[in-house]
């Protein structure tokens, strides 16, 4: 007997999970940029026009995330986490170098480059884990992601608190982090993430369950203590280690299930010699119910397709698609447009944060940057528990958490335009959320509608939206629109201040959600019948089992 850890165990599967958390913890670093932006502008003498480029360069580089897509069906999932690990230690390693004065400024089209490699090397990373994660846990789609992309959301915060707990808030030593951490993290999910076959009895995806909301209780104890840590001002050096440090053991903590799991296996092991005989009675017995189940999901995929009996070439939505049948639906590109609306906006705030703080008078933005961090995490681990759950209950489209957050954001804009007192903090707080639904209800809405045979490389078309919105929103109208209003510095650059710099961005954005909303709510009605199959088949299966005593 031995505690070695096979990647198909139970204990291994969560293993693999847990460094899966961790990779997206520290992945969200392409949100980051406010936090060293500042840096750069006066480095290199840039306008807000020059500087907001630099930032759609970082987010050009999800665009590449393509090959990302077409890598993941074509090799193991080790190589592709180690080449979105190298690539950011490139990226993120000359930001750093140039930041921290060791060498001079690089050219800008040269910061461009090295800015779009950081920003594609999550794309590796994120590809990795959710697609993997998603077939493992296939029949809990939507908690896996709102937990992953939950930390992707949390991963801002922790960088960003990390940093100004350890290192004063320094956007060079920020920018090490940023270079060094992902490629540790990511060497340790090598060597335990895998593709497994998911769970294939009631009695397994209830315990995924389980162990899903225990994972989430975890993850909000690790938010509340970002958010304490955050609102409770400044703190001593002595009291920001120990802060760092529990942190650490929280991220940590996910690891007591699979090493439960490990245990549980050894004790079963070694109690398998006095119960040889009763364990030889009862497995049969085990495998004729899970091949009664096995056959009643065999005949629901048989009934389905027995729906479309005639010659078609385009498949039906809800089954299996190539990547060019799923662009020749409409409700793909519905999916896609609502997307680019929803993260647009909400990359174009994260990305000027930094100036939108200093234009309405605050000279420390990086809690805007961790509130929207932190309840980012809220929207996206709640949305992704809450839809699976109305879908198992009673078929409730995915789309409709969508529209409803769009709704929300518009209304956040409206409140960031007014510039009322504490209106930033608000606004921060809902465009976090929203931003936080739209992220992990896409991710198993397309998984839902057009499959998982080529869903790595759908993912990736559709995270397309993010350097298309962060050009749009961020780029063009955020770019343009503050230099018209902004006056020229003595270093060549320029600066405005006042609630007039942003007003007429937030309002345009507010536009852009209410058309996103209108999409949204055409998707739910155009995949009612989809959600109401999903619904229906669960049922069904979950009334098998428990007639064969599952």
């Amino acid at each position: 007997m031995s505690f070695k850890v096979s990647p198909t165990s139970p204990a291994g599967k969560w293993l693999g999970f847990v460094t899966a958390i961790w990779v997206q913890a520290i992945s969200g670093n392409n949100y980051t940029f406010a936090n060293y932006s500042a840096a750069l502008k006066t480095l290199m003498a840039l306008t807000q026009l020059q500087l907001n480029n630099l930032s759609v360069a970082k987010d050009v580089g999800k665009a590449f995330g393509l090959l990302a897509g077409f890598a993941s069906d074509k090799f193991p999932i080790p190589i592709i986490l180690l080449i979105g690990a190298v690539e950011g230690l490139v990226g993120y390693g000359v930001q750093w170098l140039v930041v921290s004065q060791r060498i001079q400024p690089l050219p800008y089209w040269a910061m461009c480059i090295f800015l779009c490699m950081g920003g594609n090397s999550t794309t590796w990373m994120n590809t990795a884990i959710l697609v993997t994660c998603i077939r493992n846990f296939r029949k809990n789609r939507g908690p896996v992601s709102g937990i992953l992309k939950g930390y992707v959301g949390l991963s801002t915060a922790i960088f960003t608190d990390l940093c100004s707990a350890l290192f004063a808030e320094d956007p060079a030593k920020f920018l090490l982090m940023l270079a060094i951490i992902p490629l540790v993290v990511c060497i340790s999910a090598i060597f335990f993430l895998r593709e497994i076959p998911p769970s294939s009895t009631s009695v397994e995806e209830k315990t995924e369950v389980k162990y899903f909301g225990i994972i989430n209780v975890v993850a909000v104890v690790i938010a509340v203590y970002l958010l304490a840590y955050d609102v409770s001002g400044v703190h001593g050096n002595s009291v920001s280690k120990v802060f760092a440090a529990i942190l650490l053991l929280l991220l940590a903590s996910p690891l007591a299930i699979p090493v439960y799991l490990m245990v549980q296996s050894w004790l079963r092991s070694s109690s398998d010699c006095l119960d040889v005989e009763g364990n030889n009675a009862t497995e049969p017995l085990l495998g004729v119910q899970e091949n009664v189940v096995e056959v009643v999901e065999k005949a629901e995929i048989v009934a389905m397709e027995g729906l479309v009996v005639e010659e078609r070439q385009q498949p039906m939505i809800g089954e299996e698609h190539t990547i060019i049948e799923a662009l020749r639906t409409v409700d793909f590109w519905i999916l896609f447009v609502s997307f680019l609306c929803g993260v647009g906006t909400g990359l174009a705030v994260q990305n000027n944060m930094g100036q939108m703080g200093l234009a309405l008078g605050y000279t420390d933005v990086s809690i805007f940057v961790s509130l929207i961090s932190i309840f980012g995490f809220f929207g996206r681990i709640v949305s992704g528990s809450v839809s699976e759950y109305y879908i198992k209950k009673a078929g409730t489209p995915r789309p409709v958490w969508n529209a409803a957050s769009q709704i929300v954001m518009a209304l956040g804009y409206i409140i960031m335009a007014m510039a009322l007192p504490g209106s930033l903090y608000i606004g921060s707080i809902v465009v976090g959320i929203c931003y936080g639904v739209r992220l992990a209800v896409t991710v198993p809405t397309a998984s839902e509608l057009f499959g998982l045979k080529y869903y790595g490389l759908i993912y990736n078309i559709l995270i397309l939206n993010l350097p298309l919105g962060s050009f749009l929103f961020s780029g063009l109208l955020a770019g343009f629109l503050y230099d018209a209003e902004a006056t020229t510095t003595a270093d060549g650059g320029n600066t405005c201040v006042g609630a007039h710099c942003y007003r007429l961005v937030f309002i345009v954005m507010a536009i852009a959600c209410i058309v996103g909303f209108v999409l949204d709510v055409l998707l739910s009605f155009r995949t009612k019948a989809i959600y109401s199959k999903i619904h229906a088949s669960r049922k069904a299966k979950k009334s098998v089992s428990i007639s064969n005593g599952h």
